[in-house]
């Protein structure tokens, strides 16, 4: 399982506001519930999954902005992929919480 920090960025809007576009991100993420876990954060979105099935849902949501007339997107994403053990979001914060909590 992998988890991946991807935001989307529609260049060309008429406001400064995105937030139209991360609320049509946040539908499609909700239509691929079955394959990807994911939590909107104030400055981008983490899903996590299997590879194959997260590269399919990025493309998904690259094309969000394109649907709604936007010329020009720009997506950056950060991929965090262990293979040595299973790595989730919730397990991640949890073992850094469990570090604070030994004090």
């Amino acid at each position: 399982m992998a988890i991946v920090d991807i935001t989307v960025i529609p260049i060309g809007t008429e406001t400064p506001s995105v937030s139209e576009y991360v609320a049509e991100i946040q539908k499609v993420l909700q239509q691929n519930e079955d394959k990807v876990n994911y939590q909107l954060t104030p400055m981008s979105t983490l899903i996590e999954g299997e590879l194959p099935d997260l590269f399919h849902v990025i493309q998904q949501l690259h094309e969000v902005p394109f649907s709604k007339g936007i010329q020009r997107v720009a997506t950056n994403i950060r991929i965090d992929d262990r293979r040595d053990k299973k790595s989730t979001m919730a397990g991640k914060l949890e073992a850094v919480e469990a570090r604070m909590n030994k004090d």
